[in-house]
């Protein structure tokens, strides 16, 4: 299943999240810190969603209350719950 999930206080401005069975298959970001989310993108592929949120949910970015990773983690939750898992 492919989730789209469009983050709001940060940069970036669309995420495309792929689970399978509660694994991620594929993250893909538009917008934001190109390497970086790169980076974070290869690291949660093929992590079970559930231990991404964990690890993710509640960074911030500066003096944001929010991140891209903590974006990503709400994607993930909100595509989990979609999934039935």
């Amino acid at each position: 299943m492919v989730y789209t999930y469009r983050p709001s206080g940060v940069c970036s401005q669309l995420m495309k999240v792929e689970l399978e069975d509660g694994i991620i298959r594929n993250v893909e970001v538009l917008g934001g810190c190109n390497g970086n989310l790169q980076g974070i993108s290869r690291l949660v592929t093929g992590m079970s969603a559930r231990e991404a949120v964990d690890r993710l949910k509640g960074i911030r970015c500066g003096f944001k209350t929010t991140s891209c990773p903590d974006q990503l983690s709400r994607a993930l939750e909100e595509a989990l719950e979609k999934e039935g898992k």
